[in-house]
């Protein structure tokens, strides 16, 4: 009997990952350009987001932000975007987090904000939803541990009773 409850806390395990593994990959949300000094304009766009359920709101974080930022304009590879102008804000990584006009997760991502005249080229930044992907890979690792904790005991319990 307790096989039965590992195996069906295995399969939970599995399936919660595999839920969660493709919410990860498909949400996508850059900030271009990655690094920008202050005064500089970034511009925030989610791909998953779309124009047709409403608005996105862009909510930005970082050591002296939390303020959201809508978005109600078509992005030219599809989704939404809007620009943020970064006067005011202190030098450090800000994390936006994008949530659709229908509730879904747009995405994350980060840019960093550096002082004027110190900031680098890059193309823009995304982060990859880790904590999901970690969250997804510790589950799988669980059901697989589980199933072969089950699997060696059968056969510790078949070769002691033989």
């Amino acid at each position: 009997m307790k096989a039965k409850t590992v195996l069906g806390s295995a399969a939970v395990g599995v399936g919660l990952g595999t839920l969660l593994l493709p919410a990860a990959a498909l949400a996508d949300t850059t900030v271009s350009p990655a690094t920008t000094p202050v005064g500089g304009t970034v511009v925030l766009t989610t791909t998953s987001c779309n124009p047709k359920a409403g608005d996105a709101l862009f909510r930005v974080t970082g050591p002296n932000r939390d303020q959201n930022v809508r978005s109600t304009t078509a992005a030219a590879g599809g989704g939404l975007s809007a620009e943020l102008f970064t006067a005011g804000f202190t030098l450090g990584t800000y994390t936006v987090t994008a949530t659709c006009g229908d509730g879904s997760n747009g995405g994350t991502a980060s840019f960093t904000v550096t002082p004027i005249g110190g900031a680098q080229a890059g193309a823009g930044g995304r982060d990859s939803d880790t904590g999901v992907l970690v969250a997804g890979g510790a589950l799988a690792a669980a059901a697989v541990a589980g199933g072969t904790y089950v699997l060696v005991r059968r056969r510790r319990r078949a070769a002691t009773l033989a």
